[in-house]
């Protein structure tokens, strides 16, 4: 089966770091988009960071700029997202997600809470 598989989220204090992981299950992400997208309780999904496969170019969201790094492992088949001096507002269910042509691929999410 095909999936995307997400870990690395928890509770963390206000300014605190935390990496998310994102692993593909059943094909690689060469040639794919892979994006982090985050839902805060009562929000809509909204796009945190995004990166080419292949050519390694990256996007932020204005809200996570110079805060997040989002990185590829070629040997690892797995992409990564930084998150450093966190704050409340990060708090949400963070999405891994993988598009190509005529396919896309979601991940079940993990949890991210910034609570003192």
């Amino acid at each position: 089966q095909l999936q995307l598989v997400e870990s690395g989220g928890g509770l963390v204090q206000p300014g605190g770091s935390l990496r998310l992981s994102c692993t593909p299950s059943g094909f690689t992400l060469d040639y794919y988009l892979i994006g982090w997208f985050r839902q805060a309780p009562g929000k809509e999904r909204e796009g945190v960071s995004c990166i080419v496969a292949n050519s390694g170019s990256t996007n932020y969201a204005d809200s996570v700029k110079g805060r997040f790094t989002i990185s590829r492992d070629n040997a690892k088949n797995t992409v990564y997202l930084q998150m450093n001096s966190l704050n409340a507002e990060d708090t949400a269910v963070y999405y891994c997600n993988a598009a190509a042509p005529f396919k896309r691929y979601w991940g079940q999410g993990t949890q991210v809470t910034v609570s003192s």
